[in-house]
Order: C-alpha cells, then sequence, then structure tokens
C-alpha cells in the first residue's frame, strides 16, 4: 500500500485502475524519468485474467507514456510470475539483457 500512496504524490496519472461494477479488477502504474518509461505492478484480479483487461491496462500506460514523448518502455518480471510473460510477449516486449541492481532507501512497515 505504501507503493500506491507513493505513485498517488508522484506522476499520479500514470497510475491506472480498472473497473467491473464498480469493483477494481486490475492496476498498473508507469513512471518516465525523461529518458525511458517503466511499467510496474500490473495485477489483474483472477477472476478478469484472459478478458483483456491486462492488455487494456498496459495499452493505457503504454499511450500515457507515448503522449510524454517517451521513447521507449521497459519492466521488470519476477522470475516467479511466468504467467505474465506469455501477455508481454503478445504484446511486443523481449527480453532484455541488463544486471538488475537494487538499494532500498526506506524500508516499509
Amino acid at each position: 500500500m505504501a507503493d500506491v500512496r507513493r505513485k498517488q504524490a508522484m506522476q499520479p496519472g500514470m497510475f491506472f485502475v480498472a473497473e467491473d461494477r464498480d469493483h477494481v479488477v486490475g492496476t498498473v502504474m508507469a513512471g518516465y524519468d525523461g529518458h525511458r518509461g517503466w511499467i510496474h505492478y500490473l495485477a489483474v484480479s483472477d477472476d478478469h485474467r484472459g478478458t483483456g483487461v491486462g492488455r487494456a491496462l498496459v495499452e493505457e500506460a503504454e499511450s500515457a507514456l507515448r503522449a510524454l514523448g517517451c521513447p521507449k518502455v521497459q519492466l521488470q518480471v519476477r522470475p516467479d510470475n511466468s504467467n505474465v510473460i506469455g501477455l508481454y510477449e503478445h504484446l511486443g516486449y523481449a527480453p532484455y539483457e541488463a544486471i538488475n541492481m537494487g538499494k532500498r532507501l526506506v524500508v516499509d512497515d
């Protein structure tokens, strides 16, 4: 939840929510730093997977990034989240060889 609050404070227009009859069925966050765009945290409820919600959310995020002049977009998939890889490949994403490094600056409770 802390990541959602942070996103609402920074580029809140890049947080997308899909609803079905007033119920949240999917979300995705995007961001642009002037060099590349990123897609983060795509999530679709189990009962809406395979219905196009994930595709629509990714396409909405891409459209918003494109409107900002973003020339390329990247995303990361955790190795244990293999189910989403097929969706991303279908949408034109391909593996990008890089070493992923990170450093935690804030420890969430």
